[in-house]
């Protein structure tokens, strides 16, 4: 047999072995990697590429030389469950960098960050003022986490004391063209109800690339190109973009008004919205 076809023949072995190899040990080891999972994947990535280009070499000892090496991250995890010192050694623990909006410069020192990365990382949070920080801590996989004052905090809706419906999950009814049933179902839907919600966009199931319904049960469709959507100017689409974006809001000013009166004002604007998007959708040329 030919040098290159063993080698090849290696190759895929090789891949079938560390995939499973890789699915032994989890998503953990994946998305996280440790020091220690770092250095055992670069070896058993070395073994393997020797193995598959060593033609001298038995390929079975490589395997066995992965296996082996696969195994230990798997054993001292089990430990390191059951023994925090172990965890902290091996895995490595949290370094708090930033505390009342100071610097902490031993522990700078201790992780070899310099400001300029500090700052660059504090960047990637949207945090360019270190006096916004309260609290800092660079994790063990490199990311850095940032509690902010309370007073630089996003408002939200506990803080003013509003008292928010759940958000689910929005359910897709319509995919690639094709109507979801076992979907429609389990919120108590069926195809005529969807085909009624369509037939009141003026639109049937075949014009549809995707549907979703909502947590407020608001149907969202994304149809599939045609002419007239082609042909529809950038002006026209900001100005839709933004007379939905504002309905959306005044429905959910009109969903958590403090009494009737401001309901009926947000829900009376939210329909005259409603009826100058249906007249912006009517139009046949560009405005």
């Amino acid at each position: 047999m030919p040098d290159w076809l063993i080698v090849v023949g290696r190759g895929l072995a090789m891949l079938i072995v560390l995939f499973i190899m890789t699915k032994v040990l989890g998503k953990k080891q994946i998305s996280q990697l440790s020091f220690f999972e770092y250095v055992i994947g670069i070896t058993a990535g070395s073994i393997g590429a020797e193995v598959i280009t060593g033609l001298d070499r038995n390929f079975f000892h490589g395997i066995i030389g992965i296996a082996s090496f696969i195994a230990i991250p798997i054993i001292i995890d089990k430990l390191s469950m059951k023994n925090k010192k172990l965890r902290d050694f091996f895995e490595g623990k949290g370094t708090v960098v930033i505390q009342n909006g100071n610097i902490i410069e031993e522990s700078m020192k201790k992780e070899s960050y310099t400001t300029d990365e500090l700052m660059e990382l504090l960047r990637k949070k949207e945090v360019f003022d270190i006096s916004d920080v309260e609290f800092a801590i660079l994790e063990p996989t490199g990311d850095l986490n940032v509690l902010l004052k309370r007073e630089k905090r996003p408002l939200t809706p506990k803080d003013i004391g509003l008292s928010i419906a759940e958000e689910k999950e929005p359910c897709t009814v319509i995919m690639d063209g094709s109507v979801m049933v076992k979907t429609l179902a389990s919120i108590g839907k069926d195809e005529s109800w969807l085909t009624a919600q369509l037939a009141k966009k003026k639109k049937k199931i075949e014009d549809v690339f995707l549907a979703q319904i909502n947590s407020f049960g608001q149907l969202h469709l994304d149809l599939y190109d045609d002419p007239d959507t082609n042909n529809l100017s950038d002006q026209r689409k900001v100005i839709q973009a933004v007379l939905e974006k504002s309905k959306a809001e005044l429905d959910l000013l009109s969903m958590y008004a403090a009494d009737d009166e401001n309901r009926l004002k947000y829900q009376k604007n939210s329909d005259k919205l409603a009826t100058v998007l249906s007249d912006l959708s009517s139009l046949s040329k560009p405005i």
